[in-house]
């Protein structure tokens, strides 16, 4: 990748699926001399859930695809990537698993533990970093979702990653159960160890705001001498997010950890037009005592019009002003 003349900074990133995928790539790009991926360990869908479901282990998914955004460069790093990321097709019991997600599950049975599994595969792979589950043991989310009701002011609980995803209704805020879990050792350590810390981007109640609702992870995040960075979703996602602006995005953050500071927020620079608008999510961001960026970071659609994914190249550029803006 990419090396410039400052020193190469030491990244830690925080999230899971595909926002976490961008933003690892991004780390990359930036030339990162180290990388930690810290993962939500909530979800319960897909081949993730019924791995969880039969083998009590911590969901793999989020984690296989930080393992595939880290492998190694040329051939080999390219055949792992690859392999991580095959998903079985058909009816029977194998069809919507993915390789990675096995392997993973396997390797922490035979060696009794899932860091050692993840650092175990990492080691194949040519890892340019290492994967980290943000709590040794699997979490619940559970929302409360208004809008579900005739009467909107009436909250409903809904239970479980998928659940609170896809939900047709207004998420208002989510818990983990069990509450305040313990964080890895090694997750905290990261943070700690870091020049840059990203949180996000990516589904922001089922795997960005669950990482500050771990209260090691949110008291590491104000110990961290790190910038610590929030990337901020491109655009409001159907299901938890629809509708939402840039502003409520900072908002909703900052009321799950009323305590928490961070040093800037990352905005596309298409997010907020008005100098009104970016004026109140100034303010929302001056809550935590951060500063936000706005800076060209979605990829170019055929058509032009606004992406949902992240440019790592850009991503790359922006993280790089924001770590050098001491």
């Amino acid at each position: 990748m990419h090396h410039t003349s400052e020193q190469p900074a030491s990244f830690t990133c925080l999230g899971g699926g595909h926002g976490l995928y961008q933003t690892l790539t991004a780390a990359r790009f930036a030339g990162a001399s180290d990388i930690n991926a810290v993962v939500t360990v909530a979800d319960d869908g897909g081949s993730s859930g019924r791995l969880r479901r039969e083998m009590d282990v911590v969901p793999p998914g989020d984690l296989r695809m930080a393992l595939a955004a880290l492998s190694g460069e040329g051939e080999d790093g390219e055949r792992w990537r690859g392999t991580l990321q095959h998903r079985f097709g058909g009816h029977g019991a194998m069809a919507g698993h993915a390789l990675g997600n096995l392997l993973i599950t396997g390797l922490a049975e035979q060696l009794g533990d899932t860091q050692a599994a993840l650092d175990q595969v990492a080691a194949w792979t040519g890892s340019a970093g290492r994967v980290i589950p943000v709590c040794p043991r699997p979490l619940d989310i559970e929302a409360d979702v208004a809008g579900l009701d005739d009467d909107p002011r009436v909250l409903r609980s809904v239970r479980g990653q998928v659940a609170v995803a896809t939900t047709p209704g207004t998420v208002r805020r989510v818990r983990l159960t069990p509450d305040k879990p313990a964080a890895s050792p090694d997750a905290v350590e990261a943070i700690l160890g870091a020049d840059v810390v990203t949180i996000g981007p990516g589904s922001w109640f089922s795997s960005v705001i669950p990482h500050i609702l771990v209260p090691e992870i949110a008291q590491a995040l104000n110990d961290t001498d790190a910038k610590v960075v929030v990337i901020l979703n491109l655009t409001p996602e159907a299901g938890e997010t629809h509708g939402f602006t840039t502003e409520r995005h900072i908002h909703v953050f900052s009321q799950h950890a009323p305590e928490l500071r961070v040093d800037a927020f990352l905005a596309d620079d298409r997010a907020a037009t008005t100098a009104g608008e970016r004026e109140n999510i100034a303010r929302a961001a001056a809550g935590l005592d951060a500063a936000v960026t706005f800076m060209p970071l979605g990829e170019q659609t055929e058509d032009g019009s606004a992406s949902t994914r992240h440019d790592p190249e850009k991503l790359a550029a922006a993280l790089k002003a924001v770590h050098a803006a001491r």
